[in-house]
């Protein structure tokens, strides 16, 4: 028996029970997910728009492909980023973390 019909038979309403405990289950289920996954997720979100936000020239970024680098200039929605000597970068904006420290720190 997998857990889909498990659920089913629990939802469904036995003899003279309430039309209502599927509703109530289903509400149930996403109150949970909202606690658990959407808003975690909604805090992590703001935390790294805080962090692209407060970022200067000369900090240490990681991209979204992982290259590291040192911030060299930023404007409206690109980031030239440093990754050797003489060796620049532009990304969006939205690729860029921040410094591998910090950003440890928010998967806590």
């Amino acid at each position: 028996m997998n857990l889909l019909s498990i659920l089913l038979q629990a939802a469904a309403p036995a003899g003279g029970a309430s039309s209502y405990s599927g509703i109530l289950m289903m509400v149930l289920i996403f109150v949970v997910f909202y606690f658990f996954m959407i808003r975690p997720q909604q805090k992590r979100q703001k935390e790294i728009k805080k962090q692209r936000e407060a970022m200067k020239a000369g900090d240490t970024v990681v991209t979204t492909g992982g290259i590291y680098g040192k911030v060299k200039d930023i404007k409206e929605t690109t980031v030239t980023i440093e990754i050797a000597d003489n060796v620049r970068i532009k990304v969006d904006k939205n690729s860029v973390f921040a410094s591998p420290e910090q950003i440890q720190e928010v998967a806590k």
